[in-house]
């Protein structure tokens, strides 16, 4: 071997020791930009957004007397479509909110009441109060897997034209509904009908 050969093999060495150094580097700047991004990562996109809601036609929950959740009923009105169930924690603490939000008439809130007991469900509204123009028992939850509900509560917003304009992801809170959800509601009332 040569004294050119044996000089070499130090850096080449050198090389070896630092690359999982620099694929660490590497992997913290790409992990350190996602975060600092400002992006919302709970955020959870809808691909139904800009398309016709769900043909949907659920029985009305029994003993409410309202009707049911019939996709029919939104041509030419906004309305709200909101999926709970009494046994969903979240949904109690947004109630008070779509109560409050129910005193505006220039919507509609209809509700998907998901895997749930009839009985139970009552109750809850009994209890909360009922901020619903129709609600519709969907006991087998095959109606929220055409709408992609991924939990309980959400809430879409369907324009007057039947598409889906919004879609809300968990419970609805006092500033949401003041910051995210009543500007797209203005928004799909201010919208031309098609």
């Amino acid at each position: 071997m040569s004294i050119e050969s044996q000089q070499q093999k130090p850096p080449r060495r050198r090389l070896l020791l630092l690359l999982p150094l620099a694929i660490f580097l590497v992997l913290a700047a790409v992990f350190l930009t996602q975060l600092l991004s400002g992006r919302d990562v709970s955020a959870i996109p809808s691909a139904l957004i800009g398309h016709a809601a769900p043909e949907t036609k659920l029985p009305p929950l029994e003993g409410v007397g309202l009707p049911g959740l019939d996709s029919s009923a939104f041509a030419g009105k906004v309305t709200l479509v909101n999926v709970f169930a009494s046994w969903c924690a979240p949904c109690r603490e947004e109630h008070p909110v779509l109560m409050a939000l129910s005193q505006d008439k220039r919507f509609d809130i209809v509700g998907l009441n998901y895997k749930d007991k009839p009985e139970n469900a009552r109750r809850f509204l009994g209890d909360l109060g009922n901020p619903y123009h129709a609600i519709g028992a969907d006991e087998a939850g095959r109606t929220a897997i055409d709408w992609g509900v991924y939990g309980v509560p959400e809430t879409f917003i369907i324009g007057r034209d039947g598409k889906i304009a919004y879609k809300h992801v968990g419970p609805i809170t006092p500033e949401s509904a003041r910051s995210l959800l009543m500007p797209e509601v203005e928004k799909a009332l201010a919208a031309p009908t098609s």
